[in-house]
C-alpha cells in the first residue's frame, strides 16, 4: 500500500509543482488541499497521511491536526529570528539578502517548533513572485523528498527569538518609507511585486501611481508605472 502525503497549499506555483511532484513520485499516494475547509481532521482520517505539508499556508492549524498527524510547515528565515509574518519582506527591507527555508513542526505557538531540514535561498534579486517561484521550487524537489525519504529528529530553535510584524496595504507607501537610495528604492519595489500583495505606490492629488517591474542597470531604476484614480 502506498504511503499517502497531503500537501495544503494555495498558491499558483505550489500547485504547478505539487503535479510536476506527483508525477516523478508514483509510489507515494500524493494528495493536493487547497481550501482551509478541506483541512478538517474528519477529511484527513480518511487519508491517515504519513505527512502533512504546508507550503506558504495562510491559517491557522487546529491542534487535533498536528497533534495526530505529522504536519510540517515552511518559513523563510533562519528560525528563531524572524517568526512571524511577511518574512521576505522583513528580511529585505532590512538588506538580508540570505536567509534559510526552515522545514519545522506545527505547533501551537507560530513558527516555534523544533527544526526538521533547512535550505539556503538567496533573495538579493528579483521580485517577489520570482523568489516564492524559486522557494517552491527548492521545497517541492529537494526538501519534501528527503523529508519523507529520511526520518529526521528535528531540533530545538536555538538563539534570540525575533518576531516580524505582518506588513499592511499602506506599508506599500514610497512616501512612509525613509531610505530613498536607488537601492532602497529597488528593493521596496520588488519586494512586494506580486499579484498577492498591494504594489508599491505613491499618492499626489487624486490619483493612485503604482510601480512593478523594476529593474536596477548602473544608477537609475528601469520599470513600469501605472496610474490610478484614488477613489
Amino acid at each position: 500500500m502506498k504511503n499517502t502525503i497531503i500537501i495544503a497549499t494555495i498558491k499558483t506555483w505550489n500547485i504547478e509543482n505539487f503535479y510536476k511532484l506527483q508525477r516523478i513520485y508514483k509510489k507515494y499516494n500524493l494528495i493536493l488541499f487547497t481550501s482551509p475547509e478541506e483541512l478538517t481532521i474528519q477529511n484527513i482520517s480518511k487519508y491517515n497521511p504519513s505527512y502533512i505539508f504546508f507550503p506558504h499556508w495562510s491559517w491557522k492549524i487546529n491542534e487535533d491536526i498536528f497533534l495526530n498527524y505529522k504536519c510540517i510547515i515552511f518559513h523563510e528565515t533562519d528560525l528563531p529570528f524572524g517568526r512571524g509574518g511577511s518574512p521576505l519582506q522583513n528580511l529585505i527591507i532590512r538588506k538580508i539578502y540570505t536567509t534559510k527555508i526552515s522545514a519545522i513542526q506545527c505547533t501551537k505557538e507560530i513558527d516555534e517548533g523544533d527544526i526538521y531540514i533547512q535550505e539556503t535561498i538567496d533573495i538579493s534579486k528579483g521580485d517577489i513572485e520570482s523568489i516564492f517561484r524559486k522557494i517552491s521550487k527548492i521545497i517541492f524537489f529537494n526538501m519534501i523528498p528527503k523529508l519523507i525519504k529520511n526520518d529526521y529528529i528535528p531540533s530545538r530553535q536555538i538563539g534570540e527569538v525575533t518576531t516580524f510584524k505582518r506588513r499592511t496595504p499602506e506599508d506599500s507607501n514610497l512616501l512612509n518609507y525613509k531610505c530613498m537610495s536607488i537601492n532602497c528604492l529597488y528593493d521596496f519595489i520588488r519586494m512586494v511585486d506580486s499579484k498577492e500583495y498591494p504594489k508599491a505606490f505613491i499618492k499626489i492629488h487624486n490619483f493612485k501611481i503604482e510601480f512593478s517591474k523594476v529593474d536596477l542597470k548602473k544608477n537609475k531604476l528601469i520599470g513600469r508605472f501605472e496610474v490610478l484614480i484614488d477613489e
